[in-house]
């Protein structure tokens, strides 16, 4: 796992985010697309491996990025064994989600989105759990779901990309 430090320069007091680098979380996102979830602080740091490769030996890969510290975005993707069961956490489920309308066992919610898919993978069949996750506070209500929903749909096409789904 890596993990890229940048910091801004300030005046003691909390700024705009420092630039995040030109590529994040695996190389999934830009920068611009991750700007509204950054808020202000003075030091971004990156905690991801270099990609979301997967394999039955390679499970899961999952990417932080925390500003002062603090959390910003969680990105996860995890490979299971087909067949196995997932169950939607209740926290999720008392954000009073929503279905994505590009994925069939998925939900979207103000802070997050999230998709579990059945995939055909190169040499066998899998279970893939794509997750996101984000801080909100900064984020007017209204523009919340289509952010994470926009998000969420470029995401779902590199994790499928990266671990073989559907090849």
């Amino acid at each position: 796992m890596g993990a890229v430090l940048l910091a801004g320069c300030s005046d003691g007091k909390a700024s705009a985010a420092p630039e995040l680098p030109p590529s994040t979380c695996f190389g999934a996102f830009t920068p611009a697309e991750l700007a509204p979830f950054m808020g202000k602080g003075k030091e971004v740091r990156v905690d991801a491996p270099a990609d979301a490769r997967l394999s039955a030996g390679r499970e899961s890969a999952i990417c932080n990025i925390y500003v002062d510290g603090k959390t910003r975005l969680f990105a996860s993707v995890e490979r299971l064994p087909k067949g196995q069961d997932f169950f939607w956490a209740p926290a999720v489920d008392a954000q009073k989600p929503e279905p994505l309308p590009f994925a069939e066992d998925s939900k979207l919610w103000d802070s997050g989105a999230a998709v579990f898919l059945s995939c055909d993978g190169p040499t066998e069949a899998f279970e893939l759990k794509v997750w996101l996750d984000g801080s909100t506070e900064q984020i007017k209500q209204e523009e919340r779901r289509p952010l994470f929903a926009a998000l969420m749909k470029k995401y779902l096409d590199f994790a499928k990309q990266q671990t073989g789904c559907g090849v």
